[in-house]
């Protein structure tokens, strides 16, 4: 092919070669744009999948620990006194107090009756009698 004046081809004009070229390439590139897209989209679903599967491992998990804690409850005595005995579980140790003597201090009689403490109360107490009582009372 040649133009007018007897130059080849004419300005603009592509060879056969050139334009079968071109397709091939817009073909290749409009292939690997759907191969792009179906991998995106087989990501998406593998990522879905897997983000279920934690999920339900996780519910698992929770339901388990629940489970676990209960039982862990259960075990354990209902009404603590402190948050030692609700951590480790054990019985406090009720200790004999019956021949433990208290110390008498007229200090501490005269404190305790201006807190409303009653001359019985504080007879009981301190194992004196009541008259006693009275007499550090009067004293004060």
């Amino acid at each position: 092919m040649t133009d007018d004046r007897g130059w080849g081809r004419p300005a603009g004009a592509a060879s056969a070669r050139a334009t079968l070229r071109a397709q091939e390439r817009i073909a290749a590139a409009e292939a690997r744009t759907a191969e792009r897209q179906a991998q995106r989209e087989a990501g998406q679903r593998e990522r879905e999948a897997a983000r279920a599967a934690r999920r339900a491992e996780e519910d698992q998990r929770r339901a388990a620990r629940l489970e676990e804690r209960s039982e862990e409850r259960d075990a354990r005595p209902r009404r603590r006194a402190s948050g030692a005995l609700a951590r480790t579980g054990e019985e406090r140790v009720a200790r004999d107090t019956r021949h433990y003597a208290t110390n008498v201090d007229h200090g501490r009689i005269i404190e305790l009756s201006r807190r409303g403490a009653t001359v019985a109360g504080l007879a009981s107490v301190f194992g004196l009698p009541e008259d006693e009582i009275a007499r550090i009372l009067a004293a004060a």
